[in-house]
């Protein structure tokens, strides 16, 4: 079951880049849903070019960063509050990308960057977080360039929880409150069109993101130390919910 499992993470048809890196490796990065099939689809709306300086915030234990080096040619800044600096500098030069990914340790509110150093910025799985509030995106902005992109993948809900009414009790039961910022992706894109600070150039629902996780979490019961124990619940909610609820918001935008 395990192989079958870990198996099911490469999928060429769908995800040809993500489809080159060792699932196992993967796996032992991480810190949510499958990463690169998030940063993959993401990438498809940015235009990323060798040699822009890009901004990975929030980027964990540092898969998405070597994704960012390794496919786009660009040079990475990875800023995680949660990940020691050295550490995710061990995962960058064991794949071969540590003169490309700089590690730095960094709050999302309190960013030690110069202003407008970034042709782009990229965060996945983590901007529910810490970017939901109304002054964030022009706060975030002063670090990229004039016409530098923005991209952002993050856990959604098809419809808003206020219009709900209140947290689905499948959902509420593995994430609590926190669901209340899995925003529609109708809501991003309003709320960052209407500072008039940036063009948003793509804001959509990732095509059947819920069964990618359940695949996602699967792998990684199978695969990580008591990791039944950590991913049941997750099946359980995913596969309770089958799309009717959970998705991903996949966002990218452009500074005016």
């Amino acid at each position: 079951m395990f192989v079958t499992a870990l198996n099911d993470l490469v999928r060429p048809d769908r995800y040809p880049r993500s489809s080159r890196y060792d699932p196992a490796w993967l796996l032992d990065l991480d810190m949510g849903p499958n990463p690169l099939w998030l940063l993959e689809d993401l990438a498809q709306n940015l235009d990323l070019r060798p040699g822009m300086r890009v901004l990975d915030l929030g980027s964990g234990k540092g898969a998405t960063s070597v994704f960012l080096a390794r496919e786009y040619d660009v040079q990475v800044v990875a800023a995680d509050l949660w990940i020691a600096p050295e550490d995710a500098a061990a995962v960058f030069a064991e794949a071969g990308v540590g003169d490309q990914v700089e590690a730095v340790r960094a709050e999302a509110h309190a960013l030690p960057f110069e202003a407008e150093s970034f042709d782009a910025v990229v965060s996945v799985d983590a901007f529910e977080y810490f970017g939901t509030a109304d002054s964030y995106l022009p706060y975030l902005l002063r670090f990229l360039r004039p016409g530098g992109q923005l991209g952002v993948a993050t856990p959604a809900m098809t419809r808003e929880v206020r219009e709900l009414g209140a947290v689905p009790p499948h959902i509420k039961k593995v994430v609590g409150w926190e669901a209340i910022a899995w925003h529609t992706a109708e809501w991003w894109r309003f709320q960052w069109e209407i500072t008039e600070l940036v063009e948003v150039t793509s804001a959509h629902l990732q095509q059947d993101a819920w069964r990618d996780w359940l695949l996602w979490a699967r792998a990684g019961a199978e695969h990580q130390p008591d990791g039944r124990n950590a991913n049941q619940p997750v099946i359980d909610m995913l596969t309770e919910d089958a799309g009717e609820f959970v998705s991903f918001a996949l966002v990218t935008a452009r500074k005016v």
